[in-house]
């Protein structure tokens, strides 16, 4: 679910790893980009697959995904259902392929994803590092074969523009801990939920940094000069915007604020400043 920005984060990827492959979900929009990537994974020898967000119930996307059966299991970046929707129906595909998430209402056939899960054998490595913010149960992937290594963002790092925070399932203190996690992947390409794979994902997460702190600052000055609703913070902050995104600009500035007002209660004086009907 994409934000303003509108550029890629870092350098796109020159090329995927051999042992990776994109199926983009014919669901393109504002909010989805060029529509929900689907990542294959595969073993050194191919033996099998492991698919990360299937996209949407969409029986062209799903029967393209189930053509490169067989299937170990499927994982899930984060519930929305622009990436779960079409869950149930390729574990049907597959024959009861697991479908795990960290959120059990999205789980099928298997257990929920929780901290230090660690998935992948045959020379497959998968490693669960849990990044809310985005949403409450946004997980990314660090992915690992021979010497390369990949990062599976889902939307915590998008290849074009930024995510959008949609409080109150989306909480920005643990968006931004999330993202200095992801700071530390210096050199591994990351393959996001929507648009281009980018070559660094550290590089990519300072960059969501810095945007998000010229936010916040931009914020606190629309809040000082007489802002008094999350809808008029939007109208001064986020005015170059198309006005059909407003909408997903105010889930982005409640998030915002309630992380200042927070943060100020944390050291002293409210931050927040202002009504949240």
């Amino acid at each position: 679910m994409t934000g303003h920005m509108t550029t890629p984060a870092a350098a796109l990827a020159d090329s995927l790893p051999d042992w990776v492959t994109l199926l983009r979900a014919p669901n393109p929009g504002p909010m989805t980009l060029d529509g929900t990537n689907t990542w294959l994974l595969s073993p050194p020898g191919g033996d099998y697959r492991i698919v990360v967000d299937p996209g949407p119930a969409d029986e062209g996307h799903l029967a393209r995904i189930a053509g490169h059966a067989p299937v170990r299991y499927v994982l899930i970046t984060h519930g929305h259902p622009d990436h779960t929707e079409g869950s149930a129906r390729l574990a049907e595909l597959l024959g009861g392929v697991p479908v795990l998430a960290a959120d059990p209402a999205h789980c099928h056939g298997g257990p929920p994803l929780t901290s230090g899960t660690a998935l992948g054998d045959d020379g497959l490595r998968i490693e669960l590092l849990p990044t809310p913010g985005h949403t409450a149960d946004s997980v990314c992937f660090l992915v690992g074969r021979g010497d390369e290594q990949v990062v599976l963002t889902g939307d915590t790092i998008l290849g074009r523009g930024t995510t959008v925070v949609a409080h109150p399932d989306g909480d920005l203190s643990e968006y931004l801990a999330s993202l200095a996690r992801l700071a530390t992947y210096r050199g591994i390409p990351a393959l996001p939920g929507h648009g281009p794979a980018l070559a660094d994902c550290g590089v990519a997460a300072d960059y969501y940094l810095a945007h998000r702190r010229a936010r916040l600052d931009q914020v606190r000055q629309a809040v000082a000069e007489g802002a008094t609703t999350p809808a008029e913070v939007v109208a001064r902050v986020y005015a170059d915007v198309d006005r059909s995104l407003w909408w997903a600009a105010e889930w982005s500035v409640r998030a915002q604020l309630e992380h200042l007002d927070r943060s100020g209660r944390e050291s002293g004086p409210r931050a927040g400043g202002l009504d949240q009907p």
